[in-house]
């Protein structure tokens, strides 16, 4: 069994809303009988969620599922992927990819097997809840700054390429 849901959408307090590309919220995974609960930065986890459709996510070997921040967002040079760098608080766990199997290995070593269908359908559901947000709140004001603007530019190309191209 998986399953990911947020409350309390928001951005974070004392930001100027059409500034902050980052949406946080209070998260509860389940896999198999563990449940985590966790303030996470939701917009990289949806992302993160996304990427591991096809890739492969080995526990703390980079970002975090569930991670706390992501300080500022690096586009590669054709916009179309990013990195999210944060600090290293957070949860996160193992997604493998086995034939037609979804595998996600908690840090206690858990081990949780589902269907790509059923693995697909909640991140999609999940993803869509964090677009849906964006989409309802006030319009974001690209920074002059061309590091940061490519970055927020590029988080969104990548999020799009995969949850509307699958």
């Amino acid at each position: 069994m998986f399953s990911i849901s947020v409350s309390d959408l928001h951005w974070m307090e004392g930001v100027n809303e059409e500034e902050d590309f980052c949406l946080h919220g209070y998260t509860t995974v389940q896999i198999g009988k563990e449940i985590f609960e966790y303030e996470a930065t939701v917009s990289s986890t949806a992302l993160y969620l996304l990427k591991s459709l096809k890739d492969d996510h080995k526990i703390y070997e980079s970002n975090q599922m569930l991670p706390c921040c992501g300080f500022f967002m690096i586009a590669n040079e054709d916009l179309s992927k990013v990195d999210i760098c944060g600090c290293p608080e957070g949860i996160d766990w193992s997604v493998y990819h086995e034939n037609d199997k979804i595998v996600l290995v908690t840090e206690s070593g858990n081990i949780t097997k589902i269907s790509n269908n059923d693995y697909r359908n909640t991140v999609f559901a999940f993803a869509d809840k964090i677009e849906a947000f964006y989409h309802k709140s006030k319009a974001k004001t690209l920074p002059n700054d061309d590091f940061d603007k490519n970055g927020y530019v590029a988080f969104w190309n990548e999020w799009k390429s995969i949850r509307y191209k699958e």
